[in-house]
């Protein structure tokens, strides 16, 4: 299997589509890097999860209108196009990550909210899914065995699992600590990679599923991109979390919290149903049966909110572990998945620019909206660590306007080349995700440390190249931050695409 089709399945790499052209009806492909083509992708259908192209030019027979158009004389014959958005629109995705957790304790704005509410931190999450949703769509276009797509699925699924525990699950203590383990009875079973790992195998599975009922060509109509695909995931998605979210009895629950004076063990008082604060919600709550108490998140960010800085006077559930990728909420991030799925539909029956920015900005428009009433009434407000519907609307609309803003930048206007670095970084997105974002490169730095550990490379750079020189921790840590991670990988992203070198998995 080609390179750039793995990468576009899972949702890191290069997704790849016609653009307005009419060479090859128009076909998405997805396949091996065509070196004369100035570094763009095009993508096999036939080699990726056993689909193949659509009709042949020998089945296709040309109408009188067509024989005429074939005998005029051809000025210029444009070639298919990658949409070069998708993979600009990962590498922002990724850049994005790098900066909040980075630079988020030096400026608390961009870090996530601690409870209510919606920071440049909780973008992240729904962009990573609402791209592969897009990349899904792309990449199953076409299947001719669907047993062998299922098989690719279910691989793929358990390979984001593996990594996703032993990344964020405790075994990897990166980039400060230079240890390595996990105590099995604190081990953290959900994170970042989990999560995309339940929402890809979802969507990907009922766009498998679903794939004999997809129409070819869609009816006329404003809404039959909507009524041609089935929504069920999506919709079942919304039921089970609004229905267990509200309905939900929570009880009283206790943890214990473990210091140098030992183990003391604190009860938090509930008893309620569709309560939406930190300390009885129903997420929390099918998080501590279905994973245990012990298994959560350690350092949830709701420990920021003005009630949880009141010293010994703050409530017990301040100190109490929660999962912010739990089962439950990522039940409702199916959700973004979903919308991305659509935002990939639209690119494959749509061929014109105009028509697809109609569909996609209407539908960001419209999602924004939503999300705003909701929010402002108090009915539904947003929360990423709930991932409640506003949020989602809120998230999915902000990702399909930037997503339609890069088209036009990128592949209407052609302003490429101030993408570039995005690009590349999109390309191998889970190289950086591991090696930048999770630290792995930088502890690998500092393993090799003068007299003691805290003599570093990174930390001597971070102090004296950037913090020393601008007089400030703040500045200095953005600068860093900016330059020495962020600028880094985009380079070695560039150097690697170059040599034709991906993260696969």
């Amino acid at each position: 299997m080609d390179q750039d089709a793995r990468r576009v399945e899972e949702g890191f790499g290069p997704a790849v589509a016609a653009v307005g052209q009419k060479e090859d009806h128009n076909k998405a492909q997805f396949g091996k890097i065509d070196k004369n083509d100035g570094g763009d992708h095009c993508i096999d259908n036939e080699k990726e999860l056993g689909t193949r192209t659509g009709s042949s030019e020998l089945d296709h027979h040309p109408s009188t209108e067509e024989k005429q158009a074939e005998e005029q004389p051809v000025v210029v014959k444009q070639k298919s196009k990658r949409v070069a958005t998708l993979d600009a629109f990962r590498g922002l995705t990724i850049v994005l990550m790098i900066l909040v957790d980075d630079a988020g304790g030096a400026y608390s704005r961009i870090d996530h909210s601690p409870w209510n509410g919606c920071t440049l931190a909780d973008f992240v999450m729904p962009f990573f899914l609402f791209i592969v949703g897009v990349a899904i769509a792309l990449a199953l276009k076409k299947i001719a065995k669907i047993d062998v797509a299922i098989k690719k699925i279910v691989i793929r699924t358990l390979k984001l699992l593996f990594w996703g525990i032993i990344l964020q699950g405790g075994y990897s203590h990166a980039p400060d600590d230079l240890a390595y383990g996990v105590d099995m009875k604190h081990i953290r079973w959900f994170g970042i990679l989990q999560r995309i790992a339940l929402v890809y195998f979802v969507v990907a599975m009922i766009e498998t599923l679903t794939t004999k009922r997809r129409p070819a060509v869609l009816e006329s109509g404003n809404i039959s991109i909507f009524t041609a695909y089935r929504w069920i995931g999506g919709f079942v998605a919304f039921l089970i979390y609004m229905v267990t979210t509200y309905a939900l009895y929570v009880p009283d629950w206790s943890f214990v919290l473990h210091n140098d004076d030992g183990a003391k063990r604190y009860t938090v008082k509930c008893g309620m149903r569709g309560h939406l604060g930190p300390a009885c919600n129903a997420v929390g709550h099918v998080d501590r049966q279905v994973w245990g108490v012990n298994h959560l998140y350690a350092y949830p960010v709701w420990i920021r909110l003005k009630v949880c800085k009141h010293g010994e006077n703050a409530p017990s559930w301040c100190l109490a572990p929660f999962e912010p990728e739990g089962l439950l909420s990522s039940i409702s991030a199916i959700l973004s998945g979903t919308i991305g799925i659509h935002y990939g539909h639209v690119l494959i029956h749509f061929k014109g620019h105009a028509e697809r920015l109609r569909q996609w900005v209407s539908m960001g428009f419209i999602l924004l909206t939503v999300a705003i009433i909701l929010h402002f009434t108090d009915a539904i407000p947003m929360n990423k660590q709930l991932y409640s519907f506003s949020y989602v609307c809120f998230t999915a609309g902000a990702a399909g306007i930037v997503f339609s803003a890069f088209y036009i930048l990128i592949d209407v206007w052609g302003l490429r080349t101030p993408f570039l670095f995005l690009e590349w970084i999109g390309m191998n997105a889970m190289l950086v995700f591991v090696m930048a974002a999770q630290g792995i490169f930088a502890a690998f730095v500092n393993g090799w440390y003068y007299e003691t550990p805290d003599k570093t490379l990174v930390n001597w750079i971070q102090d004296h190249v950037f913090i020393n020189v601008w007089h400030s921790e703040r500045l200095g840590t953005l600068l860093y931050v900016i330059f020495a991670e962020i600028a880094f990988w985009g380079v070695v992203s560039g150097i690697l695409h170059k040599l034709g070198i991906y993260w696969k998995l």
